[in-house]
């Protein structure tokens, strides 16, 4: 079946489906640059909020390294609610993190 949507479970931030494709990216909970080796599929606009709340690397490894800890901050639970009646497949291509690239 060609368009068949794969879910590959449940987003860690806001436990919205996921499915396979354009819509999840990989997220390092400890950040790569400061020695995190592991990564969590997440939905993108999920990713993206995550950046744009915590554009400092050394305060996402110290304060914010695992999903409860993202989850528990009071502007991902404003977030979380918003976000958690958008499709699973929803992406706002113009919310862009403030990561440097």
């Amino acid at each position: 079946m060609k368009n068949e949507k794969v879910i590959i479970g449940q987003c860690p931030i806001c436990d919205r489906d996921m499915i396979k494709g354009p819509s999840i990216d990989k997220h390092h909970f400890v950040p790569k640059c400061r020695g995190g080796k592991e990564t969590e599929y997440v939905h993108k606009t999920c990713h993206n909020k995550i950046h744009k709340t915590w554009p400092n690397e050394k305060e996402l490894e110290r304060d914010y390294n695992d999903p409860e800890k993202v989850r528990a901050h009071p502007e991902m639970q404003k977030f979380i609610k918003w976000v958690s009646k958008k499709d699973p497949e929803f992406y706002d291509k113009s919310d862009k993190s403030n990561k440097k690239k």
